[in-house]
């Protein structure tokens, strides 16, 4: 039969473990003793406590002071991100702007010419219509000279040829001493006339 020192490890917990190692031993304290002196586990949480806190001591300032590099790193993008993401705006406000001017330019231009257009166009009439009332006081006139010159001309025929009808139809009723007489006198009304 196996002593209660030496009870199996292999059924129930660490808590049941214990228990019996209590019930096995007559001291709490040398309980205790040989708990730590045999178990393994116990010594594995302990070791690992230890390295928590020692690494929790040792390693806090430098995993400190790495997160906080990483978050002043992330502050610092985010950062330059919204100044990037303002000098985008301002870029697509000014941008939106020197278009809006454009637009109203051309805009205006557009109008200017279309104004430029109808002055052009309605001095151009202007001009056509005393060019051509020009043209007609011009023409008017020439029609004028040239039927007073014709009428001058056909005057003038028709008084040759009526002074040569009365002349050869008083040459031949008159006779030669008449002819003679009424030539002289005509010779001098025209050199009066004349001079």
């Amino acid at each position: 039969m196996a002593s209660p020192a030496h009870t199996d490890t292999t059924h129930g917990d660490s808590g049941d473990y214990i228990a019996e190692v209590g019930h096995a031993t007559p001291g709490a304290d040398h309980g205790i003793m040989y708990m730590l002196s045999h178990d393994t586990s116990l010594w594995v949480a302990f070791s690992f406590i230890l390295f928590v806190v020692v690494a929790f001591k040792l390693g806090r300032k430098s995993v400190v002071n790495g997160l906080d590099g990483k978050i002043n790193e992330i502050k610092s993008e985010i950062d330059n991100a919204e100044r990037l993401r303002v000098e985008a705006q301002e870029l697509l406000a000014q941008y939106q702007r020197k278009q809006q001017d454009a637009e109203k330019e051309a805009k205006d231009i557009v109008k200017n010419a279309k104004s430029q257009a109808k002055s052009i166009k309605k001095n151009m009439q202007i001009e056509l219509e005393d060019i051509m009332a020009r043209r007609e006081s011009q023409l008017a006139d020439r029609m004028k000279r040239l039927e007073e010159n014709a009428i001058a001309k056909i005057q003038n025929e028709a008084a040759d040829v009526a002074m040569a009808a009365t002349t050869e139809m008083i040459m031949q009723t008159l006779d030669e001493k008449t002819q003679k007489n009424l030539m002289d006198d005509s010779i001098k009304v025209v050199s009066k006339q004349l001079n």
